[in-house]
């Protein structure tokens, strides 16, 4: 999916400053303890399932949402395993944002692993220890989502 209508128009308005976004990530494990990764893109890089929350959304919805438009895999949010603000980043137009990342541990209940949009190269499932290179925050994300304690990891001061 492109960029969603309300960050254009927002951006009409505040040109690349920075935006403070919601985003979620889905930790899709599958009974064999593998887990679903999708090749951006934009970037080429293997990621986890993750999108922007639309205005009024509820993240839990939005983790479904986009799980189905990237990979064709419906999925069960099962918990959430973590939240944290990331960096700010900027994208290569000057867009500069920052992300509160809620990610949720998920299993597969239906669909088949596919390139479902234009977001993703290839789709797959991957053992823990056959990963493709992940970005740090995205290694994190899926660490505390593999863990057994049910408790969400969040940062402390």
């Amino acid at each position: 999916m492109p960029t969603p209508e309300f960050i254009l128009t927002l951006r009409e308005r505040v040109g690349h400053e920075l935006l403070w976004l919601s985003g979620v990530t889905a930790v899709i494990v599958d009974g064999e303890g593998r887990v679903l990764l999708h090749q951006r893109s934009d970037t080429g890089q293997w990621s986890l399932i993750s999108g922007i929350l639309e205005p009024g959304e509820q993240p839990a919805v939005a983790v479904v949402r986009e799980a189905w438009e990237e990979t064709g895999v419906r999925i069960e949010v099962e918990r959430i395993s973590s939240v944290v603000a990331g960096a700010p980043a900027a994208y290569p137009n000057g867009d500069r944002v920052q992300f509160l990342d809620i990610a949720f541990r998920c299993r597969p209940v239906g669909g088949e692993a596919r390139v479902n949009d234009d977001e993703s190269l290839a789709v797959g499932w991957f053992a823990p220890d056959d990963l493709p290179p992940l970005p740090d925050d995205q290694q994190q994300r899926l660490l505390q989502a593999l863990k057994d304690d049910p408790a969400p990891y969040f940062v402390r001061n």
